[in-house]
């Protein structure tokens, strides 16, 4: 039996299948923990943001400038970082216990949650002053709603790396 030292995330490796298991590798319990909820829709918005940024913001990326190129680095390192986190802890127990106990994910959710709210607002300036003119003169202009999309999700990611944050922030120092 798996056990995380924590609430709620002592489960068995693996998917049980009749009287055995399969995927003994990889803990699922950690997914369907809180913080793995967490890291899940932290990824989920990430990926979406990117998808709409490249799909409908770089075709217009010269009127959007640099707010377009602040939320693909944006997203882009958070994506990674948050991806190879949940990799790490769905595959060892002793990465959640050491790498969550230390300063790295508190300081991570701080630095991306700062990220985000700048990045978005950015580029809400962009869509409201370059993008919502265009919109209203040209139709069929998808990029202003997009991009308006993509940067309220924006505002949402960093809400949620910054309740990831404060957890991380308890957890190091041993608040339950």
């Amino acid at each position: 039996m798996a056990s995380f030292g924590v609430r709620g995330m002592s489960q068995p490796f693996g998917i049980k299948i009749c009287c055995c298991r399969v995927c003994t590798c990889i803990n699922f319990g950690f997914v369907l923990s809180r913080a793995g909820l967490l890291k899940l829709m932290q990824l989920g918005l990430a990926m979406l943001c990117e998808g709409l940024l490249i799909r409908y913001g770089v075709p217009y990326a010269d009127s959007i400038g640099q707010a377009l190129t602040s939320f693909l680095a944006t997203t882009a390192h958070c994506f990674t970082t948050t991806g190879i986190l949940l990799l790490c802890y769905c595959f060892s127990e002793k990465s959640y216990s050491y790498i969550r106990q230390s300063l790295f994910e508190t300081l991570f959710n701080a630095l991306a949650c700062c990220m985000y709210f700048s990045s978005a607002s950015y580029m809400g300036f962009a869509c409201i002053v370059w993008l919502h003119p265009q919109f209203l003169v040209r139709p069929g202009f998808w990029a202003y709603p997009a991009m308006t999309a993509t940067y309220y999700m924006g505002y949402a990611a960093g809400l949620l790396h910054a309740i990831d944050g404060y957890l991380a922030f308890k957890h190091f120092r041993g608040i339950r």
